[in-house]
Formats: C-alpha cells, structure tokens, sequence
C-alpha cells in the first residue's frame, strides 16, 4: 500500500485494536467488530486494511518492539511510533505527518540468528514449555502458528453437497477451493464477509476450521445413534453431527454455559438440524443422570487454544503459565466424569485445539491408567499447516466394560 493511500483516522483505529487487545485484555476480533460497526461509512477496503494490520501487529508484537529498541508501550504517542516501525518493515515509506517528524532511522537486523521466541514473536514462557514438549518441531509449527489461516467452509449435507455449494458461491462473487481432506470442506483463500449471502442465510455451510471438521467423522457416528457432545460451545460440532448422523436419532448437545446453547438453538434452526436437543449442564448431578447411555460422547474440552493462533494470535499473549496449569487440571476432572456417560460398546472421543502433549497424548493416557474399562482405538494429532488447517488433537476410545 502506497503513502497516498494511508489514511491518519484508519491507522487510529488499528492503534485502538491494540490498545483494547493489549491494555483491556480484550480479544482483537471484538474490538475490530466493534470499530467496524461504528463507522458504518468506512469502504471493504479500509475494513480490510483495519483487520489485516491489526492482526498482524498483534502478531509480531514482540518482535517489532524488538525493532524498535524499547519497551512494549501503550501510550499513543509510541503506538504511532510502533506502527511507523512497522508500516517501514513491511516495505512501505511514513506519510509526511507531524507525529513522524523527528522519527529517525529504524535499523532491521537479520533474523537468522535471533532467538526463537523473538523471531516468531513468541512470549518467553510458552516458547520455553514448546521447546520442553515439543522439541525439535517446535521452531517449524512456531513459524505456520504466525502464518494468517484460510477462510474454511464446511458444507451442511442436510442441505446441499460441495460441488452444488461451489458452484453457487462462484455465482455470488467468490472463489471457491476444494478442500483436500474431505467431502464437505471449502478453502477461501480471498476474504470475504460470507454471512451476508443469501447461501450463508439458508443454512447451506457453517464457517469451520479445516482440522475442526476432522474431528466429528472421528467419531464414527451413524443414524439412529444416542450421541452426546458435552462440551458443545455454540456448536459448530454438534451441527456436523447432525448432518452425520442424517438427523436421524438424537443429539444432546450439553454445556455449562447456557448462552451458547441459545447460539446453537439459532444455528440449528438455519441449517434444518432437527435431531439436536440442547441441555445445559446445571451440576454434577446433570451428567450422573446420563451415566452409560450415550452410543457416542464427544468431549472437545476446554485447552489452551494454541493450536488456533493462526485464527486468533492474541491468544499466545493472554495465556498465563497459571491458566495452563489449571486448564489441564479442568480437562482431566472432565473426561474423569463425562467419560461415564460412554454405554459399554459405546466410543468417547477427547478432542482438543492445543499443540502441547501435556494437554493431549499425555491426558489420554493418564486416563486410560486409571480407567481400564476403556482402551485406546485411535488418535491423532493435526499440526497447524497451510492447507487449510490449525492445530488439533483426537483420541477415540472404547468402553469394555
């Protein structure tokens, strides 16, 4: 982008993403939804310029604080330093504006030799914890986690198939992917506000990650089923299941916070599930009075998310090594009671968006040690790539007794 076309009251507004994400703890994706939806009158291209640089400074934040020699600030005056620092290194030259004035020199080091958690723009602690426990793979999935993730369609089969979505999205002005590791997967590789057609509107897809989509198949369900998801969310899952299923038997879809459950409600009328019930999970005693009755259980359990930083990249400066620690003592009390919902015959899978073992393989493990009435049939671990895909763990197993 040119200096003619860098416009004072846009860059304020990527300023104020930071400032909010950074000095509220607010989540970027809030803050820009906000921002956007306050100036109504801004064009797809100053929306565009508002995301795009906002997600990418919060991406490489330590590093070009790095850049610029100093301390990570949140007073404007260095903010409107931090984005010249950065508008330079992306190639670009700083608009004759008075708060550029005395902005001096900004020297770019080569990278090759800087250490890791800087380079990647990492915090300390959590590239140490990927070093410990993902060894020598950790500097290549460091990289793809900062690489921006694709747009991924899921296409609803209770309504349409992929090829007939694809074809109708061309005509609504997009341009549409297969994506390789499914039937039902779409890339769009050109962002692009899907929910304002009319295809979106209809129920025809849901906007899902491609290694999310992975995970409802691996739960090998079929019509007629009892299936529990326990841990629905706004129910992304629950959806493809329902669609898996041919909305035929029942889906209880479960969470302890019942807002989401009313997001679901919305989302199931659109795409025409009709086999989902959902359930919020009020006490222990709600998950005891379904003990051995579900043919299948899904637990996509709370984790750490750092297996979505490519979606959402401020989650690697919000997560604290004491939210880590307790999120793991959180999954393990879960799949511990939510596992007894499983029939004997029945299969349970653990699902999670986190890179780390310590929340994955070793979880399964540790349980499958103090359950023996379950073993282990399947699992696996999707690393984040450029094919479409975050990063995701899944184990299925099965209850013997």
């Amino acid at each position: 982008m040119t200096e003619t076309t860098l416009h004072k009251n846009l860059v304020a507004g990527v300023l104020e993403v930071l400032e909010q994400c950074f000095g509220k703890k607010i989540y970027a994706d809030k803050v820009i939804e906000r921002i956007l939806k306050s100036n109504k009158n801004w064009g797809s291209r100053d929306r565009a310029f508002i995301a795009e640089n906002a997600y990418e400074m919060v991406r490489y934040w330590r590093l070009l604080w790095w850049f610029s020699d100093s301390e990570p600030s949140l007073k404007m005056r260095d903010l409107w330093r931090f984005f010249g620092v950065y508008w330079i290194w992306k190639g670009n030259k700083l608009p004759n504006w008075d708060v550029y004035e005395n902005f001096g020199t900004v020297h770019f080091p080569r990278l090759s030799n800087v250490e890791l958690g800087i380079r990647e723009s990492f915090p300390g602690w959590l590239c140490r914890q990927a070093e410990v426990e993902l060894g020598e793979h950790w500097p290549a999935i460091a990289e793809e986690l900062n690489v921006p993730a694709h747009l991924i369609l899921r296409t609803n089969t209770l309504k349409t198939d992929r090829e007939t979505l694809m074809n109708r999205l061309v005509l609504e002005g997009l341009e549409p992917e297969v994506f390789p590791y499914n039937e039902v997967g779409i890339i769009l590789r050109k962002r692009a506000n899907t929910f304002r057609l009319d295809s979106f509107k209809e129920g025809c897809y849901e906007v899902q990650d491609g290694g999310s989509q992975l995970i409802s198949p691996f739960l090998q369900v079929g019509p007629g089923m009892r299936v529990i998801d326990a841990c629905a969310g706004a129910g992304g899952k629950s959806l493809h299941l329902a669609a898996e299923m041919s909305n035929k038997g029942t889906l209880l879809s479960m969470d302890t916070e019942a807002w989401k459950l009313n997001e679901l409600k919305k989302r199931a009328r659109r795409n025409g599930a009709h086999n989902i019930e959902t359930r919020a999970i009020e006490s222990s005693k709600t998950i005891k009075r379904l003990e051995s009755s579900a043919d299948r259980v899904l637990l996509d359990v709370p984790c750490s998310g750092t297996g979505v930083i490519k979606r959402n990249p401020d989650t690697k400066w919000k997560l604290d090594p004491a939210y880590f620690q307790r999120v793991q003592t959180i999954q393990f009390d879960i799949i511990t009671r939510y596992s007894q919902m499983t029939k004997i015959g029945g299969k349970l899978v653990y699902a999670t968006c986190s890179i780390f073992p310590s929340e994955n393989e070793n979880q399964v493990e540790r349980f499958l040690q103090t359950h023996p009435e379950f073993s282990l049939e399947d699992q696996q671990r999707i690393n984040p790539s450029n094919e479409g895909t975050d990063g995701f763990f899944m184990a299925r197993m099965i209850r013997n007794s």
